[in-house]
Parts: structure tokens; sequence; C-alpha cells
């Protein structure tokens, strides 16, 4: 599904290069659970907005299920993003002038899903989330942690075959953090590829995969079983 090679992204200063990833090279198979893992300025969010479409590196390739996403234009890039995933941000990116129902809805109407699905979709979500009496509600209306379970609901909402999560239960307690990891497993089983990143060992072992970064480089790339890291 997604094959990186030889990626790179850097920042230019006035004499030089400032390096956020080097030489970046990994696949992922279609189905698969990656956890991805690194120290803060590891270049972590950065690949995974690469990965998303909302980022491009200065160097190297990327292929999405076939396409060189390095060669596409924006517009092709954009209906690749909106057809096919879900991104789960870690600073919720909500949009404020929107109902919680509104914001969940969002993607759909982006799909262009006809009215009745679309209700019943977003009535599922809602559900399954327990978030019904807060669908009429702003984001600014909410708390932090119920920001963050609208912001994965609207990430999953429309199926997506590959779902981004960028610190996906950073803002909520410990027994809310273990249902969505619970959730992201089963949507796993479903057969939904996910990449996540994120700084609980914990939660990086409900993955099958763990790359870690330094650095900007990858260190180690290492398969979990049964959560344990194999050596």
């Amino acid at each position: 599904m997604i094959e990186l090679q030889s990626i790179e992204r850097y920042f230019k200063t006035s004499f030089q290069r400032s390096y956020v990833l080097r030489d970046i090279s990994f696949d992922v198979q279609e189905g698969e659970f990656l956890t991805i893992m690194g120290p803060s300025g590891a270049g972590k969010s950065t690949l995974l907005n690469i990965i998303g479409m909302l980022d491009q590196p200065n160097s190297g390739e990327y292929h999405f299920m076939g396409q060189p996403v390095h060669h596409l234009k924006e517009k092709y890039r954009t209906q690749y993003h909106r057809n096919y995933i879900g991104f789960i941000f870690q600073a919720y990116h909500l949009i404020d002038e929107l109902t919680v129902y509104e914001n969940i809805e969002t993607p759909l109407l982006y799909k262009g899903i006809k009215g009745s699905k679309r209700k019943s979709m977003v009535a599922d979500i809602l559900d399954r989330f327990n978030i019904v009496a807060k669908k009429e509600l702003f984001p600014n209306q909410l708390s932090g942690g119920q920001q963050q379970l609208v912001g994965i609901a609207r990430a999953i909402v429309a199926e997506p075959k590959l779902l981004l999560a960028d610190e996906p239960t950073g803002n909520l307690h410990s027994e809310q953090g273990e249902k969505i990891m619970d959730l992201l497993t089963q949507l796993n089983k479903q057969g939904m590829t996910i990449l996540q990143v994120t700084h609980s060992e914990k939660q990086a072992l409900y993955g099958r995969r763990i790359i870690r970064l330094e650095d900007g480089f990858i260190r180690s790339d290492k398969k979990v079983k049964e959560g344990v890291v194999q050596e």
C-alpha cells in the first residue's frame, strides 16, 4: 500500500539545510498496524504528514496504492487524501464554526455520500462513541478529551483504507485511551491499515510493528508478536 524510498525533508536556513527526515525507506502492506516512535523532534509528525499527503518531501519517492505521489499534482493528492485517508490530529483540528455532528459529517460531504446514508453513518458513529448528547454542541463547548473523541470519530466515519493517528490518546484518560486503542485494533482486524505515532510503549504494542526514529533517521524497525517486540 505504501512505499517510501529515500524520503528526505529539510528546511533551508541562510547557508544550510536543517533536516527533519533523512533517507527514510520502508513499505507498509495493506492491513498492517504500524507504530512510529521516537523523541520529540525526531520527525514523527512530519513523516505522518507526508504519508497523509499534507506535506511533501524535498526528495525521494512515495508510492501510495501503486500511484507515484511524488509526481502527482496537488489536485490529485487532495483527492487521494479525501477518498482513502483518515487523519487523527494531535491538536484536534475541529472546525470551530461547525457542531459536533457537522464536524463528523464533513468527510462524508467531501466524498459525495448522499444524505440518507450520511445521516445513518454519522448516527452510528455518534452512538459508538457515546456522544449523541453532544451532537449539537460546538468544539469550544467540549473538554479536550471530548474534542479528541470527535476528531477520532470524524477520522473513521468514512471508513478510510488508511488511518493515520498522531498521538490518538494523548488527551484522554487511561480508560478512554484503552477503549480507543481497542477500537483501532478492531478496525485493523476489519482490514483498515493503521499508522500511529505515540510516546506510549504500552500503546505501541497494540500494533504489529514498531519503527523508531531518532534525529530524522530510522534507528530500528521491529515486529511485535503477542505484545512482545521481536529482537
